[in-house]
């Protein structure tokens, strides 16, 4: 074996350590989502349960409304990813590909809104949200989200490595600019779009703080909140039923992440120019 193939191997056994590690916590997670209580504290370590204990789930949903929790959440950052696209998608392509007066400008206040941090403009949002009237509302936790600097700024890098030949001949076709940005830019940017949209769907599901001071009930709430709720009002007292619950809140994550990936990959590999 040469010494390139050590390295390879070298590096692969190191991937497969961080993995390992990585998958320890959740697989220990899983296992005490379905164990019974007397289980979850033993003298030996129990990676599988005696006997899979999905009462738990059942036990979780009589506890709290947890299936109002993930409807509530589904609405809200379905919400935000579409708007988002709406809006972000054509703010790119203005920016990549035509040219308007203030254009460097505007770029450069986009880039200031991605260096931000979010902490900054949760007050001036809140009082907004309140002035209209619109605490305690699905409304409130998407309508500060609709527009995204950093996905602009995502979409626009992506949009600007389209030949210029492609725009010409879609504008010898006759194709205008919404024809074009359907169907060549996006076609071509898709592992773009999946990357933002895994990313924003990540993010505001698991978005805590701000839905905490913008909801009061449990019809508005979202599941990060009735998770941290249902933490609290357990006080840690019954573990199998709180991993349960996390695990009911993470899995759906997990799982669009897992098909995400292979979408990604799939499009990276397949996608291109191809003359």
């Amino acid at each position: 074996m040469t010494e390139r193939t050590y390295e390879l191997w070298l590096k692969v056994a190191v991937l497969h350590l961080v993995a390992f590690l990585m998958l320890v916590p959740f697989a220990w997670l899983v296992s005490t989502a379905l164990k019974a209580p007397g289980e979850v504290f033993s003298e030996t370590i129990q990676w599988i349960p005696q006997k899979l204990r999905f009462a738990n789930f059942r036990e979780i949903m009589d506890a709290a409304p947890f299936m109002t929790y993930l409807y509530n959440t589904i609405i809200v950052v379905t919400s935000i990813l579409v708007l988002q696209l709406l809006l972000i998608i054509p703010a790119a392509y203005a920016l990549a590909r035509l040219e308007f007066p203030g254009s460097d400008y505007a770029i450069v206040l986009f880039i200031i809104q991605i260096m931000l941090p979010i902490e900054t403009i949760l007050l001036p949002n809140y009082f907004l949200i309140k002035a209209f009237g619109l605490l305690n509302t699905k409304t409130a936790l998407v309508l500060p989200f609709v527009a995204s600097g950093f996905g602009t700024f995502l979409f626009r890098q992506t949009f600007k490595q389209i030949p210029k030949e492609l725009e010409d001949a879609a504008r010898i076709d006759g194709a205008g600019h919404f024809r074009f940005i359907w169907s060549v830019l996006l076609p071509l940017s898709r592992p773009t779009l999946v990357t933002f949209s895994m990313l924003s769907i990540a993010t505001h599901w698991d978005d805590f703080y701000w839905p905490l001071i913008v909801t009061e009930t449990d019809n508005v709430r979202t599941l990060a909140i009735g998770l941290g709720l249902f933490v609290k009002q357990e006080s840690g007292s019954e573990w199998n039923l709180l991993m349960a619950a996390t695990l009911f809140v993470c899995a759906p994550v997990i799982l669009l992440f897992l098909i995400g990936q292979r979408a990604f990959i799939k499009n990276f590999l397949t996608s291109g120019i191809k003359g």
